[in-house]
Order: C-alpha cells, then structure tokens, then sequence
C-alpha cells in the first residue's frame, strides 16, 4: 500500500469498505513492507500495476517479493497471510532460545497490578482444584500457556486474562461452562461451527465481541481455534 493517506479509488476498492482502518492499521506492518529500488516509480500505482510493471514484482530478483508476483489483489487478508509467512521464516532464522518454564519464569518481571487486591484460582471456586470445571480449566489453560513464550496469565476480580502485547483471550470459570471473550471483532472471527455469539455493544466481562462457551474436553481443539486466531491477531500486528 502506498503512504499517502490520500488513497486513489483503486486502492479504495482493493483494500474495501474499512480501508481507512485497514490502512492506519497495516501500513508499517510486517506484511506489508518489502524491499526494492523502485520505489519512486512505484509511487501510488494500484498492485496489479506495480506487479506487472517493467520492473515491478514480477521482475524482482529479490526473494522477498516473489511470492507478490502471484497475487492478484493487495488487501487486508493478503497482508496478513504474507506476514504470517515472514514470520514464520524470521523466527527460523532468528530462533528464540529454548528454556525451560522455570527458567524463564524465575527472571519473568512481575507485572504491576492496578488492582489494590490479589487475585489467585481460588478465587475462583469452578476453576480451583475440586471445583465442578476445574479439570476442564486446567487443560484450557495449559493449552493457552503454551500458545508462546510471550503468553502470560493475569489472575483479575472477574475473569483471568491471557496476553500478549495486551489482552487475547478472557476467561471466565462459571458453574455449567468456562466462558471465553476473544479480543476480536465477532466479524473477523472464522468460525466455522458457529461457535461464536456476538456481544458486541452488550454487557461483558472479557475483552473483544466475540463470546464462546467451553462445557466438555472434546470442544477443546475447535474452541483453541479461534483462541490462537485471537493470538496470533495481538501478537503479530497489535502495534497500535
């Protein structure tokens, strides 16, 4: 995407409806930041023109736009499936050193708490050892902890919160079901079970509009599906 904010209406209909948003958003991300000495000649042009262009990127010798070369359109998802592309080489390239968790954790800096009061599992009675979903937390838990070195867990009043660069995932132990809030927007969320409920504008205890319910072990991989979309959303782009 090109700098100006002052889009053409090609870049407009590429980038959709949000395209401001996407913009502000995208602009200096990962995904979307490339190498090249044509910059200027680049300029404003829509993809498929700085694509097909006498030196554009299908011409580029650089690995780094090859895989640009084959698309068709520059938009949101594109920039986030090139990023995720990126990083997955970056972190092959530049691997973070394997620890164990109690090594990690005895030089993790505690976070300061704005809560006046302490907040423990005992606190809450459904996620503590005997209570009716405590097994079931755990797992959840466990699960969620080892999405990545950067997960880190926040006992609060009302929920238990999981973060990255800030909160991904809320969760709250109730009597009949654990209930998970997922820092996303409820339409950016693939959810191919329906999963899903929307809260948008309503009254919630988590973070996000999207609510889900986990009752049994089995619902286990589905529900940390759209958990790690919720991950990988904070961890890769929520730079703002």
């Amino acid at each position: 995407m090109p700098q100006d904010e002052k889009l053409s209406p090609e870049w407009i209909a590429e980038l959709g409806e949000d395209w401001k948003e996407v913009h502000k958003k995208y602009l200096h991300c990962l995904g979307n930041l490339t190498l090249t000495r044509y910059n200027s000649e680049y300029g404003k042009r829509p993809f498929n023109e700085k694509r097909d262009m006498e030196k554009g990127f299908k011409e580029s010798p650089v690995l780094l736009n090859k895989d640009l070369a084959n698309l068709d359109h520059w938009n949101e998802q594109e920039i986030i499936n090139r990023a995720n592309r990126l990083a997955q080489v970056a972190i092959k390239v530049w691997q973070y050193p394997s620890l164990p968790t109690e090594v990690v954790e005895k030089y993790r800096k505690p976070k300061k708490s704005a809560e006046t009061n302490v907040y423990t599992l005992a606190n809450f009675p459904h996620a503590f050892e005997g209570g009716a979903q405590a097994n079931l937390f755990e797992q959840l838990r466990k699960r969620i902890l080892n999405l990545g070195d950067s997960v880190t867990e926040e006992i609060l009043k009302i929920y238990i919160a999981y973060k990255t660069t800030t909160n991904f995932v809320d969760v709250v132990p109730l009597k009949s079901r654990l209930s998970l809030t997922l820092n996303m927007k409820f339409k950016d969320v693939i959810d191919p079970k329906g999963m899903c409920i929307d809260v948008t504008g309503k009254g919630k205890w988590g973070n996000g509009d999207a609510e889900v319910g986990l009752t049994s072990a089995d619902q286990l991989d589905d529900v940390m599906a759209l958990v790690k979309q919720s991950f990988e959303k904070h961890t890769n782009y929520d730079n703002q």
